[in-house]
């Protein structure tokens, strides 16, 4: 179990790290633009979740099996790549349907469909491999137990921060698309922005590169 002061610098660390636009935070507020509030959160929990899964990995080494395999490394670079890829062209593809102030609230997105698409793009993100196999070992310390229990305790203390300020840049998101739907070409623009942030997202994994190169 690591020391209380170490908890606090893994935490102060994490929310510096966290708090700076990156990835996650282009993802979910992206669908919170897109899709609105709901899918937002749900975006942020799938999130979270993915991160939980990388979280696990590298408690029990796989982390490190990927990150020392190219060929493994890129097996998971390239699945994430081409699921980001495929989200960003289905949304491109999705036609846009104007707001009918008389008619019924629309049909919400598939919250199942949301939550595993945010699990699978970071599980599948070969930077939070690198990032927790970079950044956890400062914070973990031999004579204060098993490593695989630091990382786990870590790696929580970590998801929680993670939801945290990506559910805040969710709540500024939607209060932009609050103002923003006044405007006609909003729901025009929101289909160019939801599917060109999962190609900017599938180019970024594309352009990391593996330990072992």
């Amino acid at each position: 179990m690591p020391q209380a002061a170490t908890l606090w610098w893994f935490l102060t660390a994490s929310l510096a790290l966290l708090i700076v636009p990156g990835p996650s935070v282009l993802y979910v507020t992206g669908r919170t633009l897109d899709q609105g509030s709901r899918a937002g959160l749900l975006s942020t929990v799938g999130l979270a979740l993915g991160d939980l899964v990388q979280v696990l990995a590298a408690a029990v080494g796989l982390s490190a099996l990927v990150a020392s395999s190219e060929t493994a490394f890129n097996v998971v670079k390239y699945i994430g790549a081409a699921y980001l890829l495929y989200l960003g062209i289905r949304r491109l593809r999705t036609p846009v349907t104007p707001i009918d102030p008389e008619a019924g609230p629309a049909e919400p997105a598939a919250g199942g469909r949301i939550l595993l698409d945010g699990l699978v793009v970071n599980a599948l993100n070969p930077k939070s491999t690198l990032f927790f196999l970079a950044f956890f070992p400062a914070f973990i310390h031999s004579d204060r137990g098993p490593v695989w229990s630091q990382t786990l305790v870590l790696g929580l203390v970590f998801v929680i921060v993670g939801m945290l300020t990506n559910g805040c840049w969710g709540l500024l998101s939607m209060l932009v698309r609050g103002r923003a739907q006044q405007s006609k070409g909003f729901l025009h623009a929101q289909r160019y922005v939801g599917g060109g942030v999962f190609l900017a997202l599938a180019g970024a994994v594309l352009a990391t590169g593996s330990t072992s190169q």
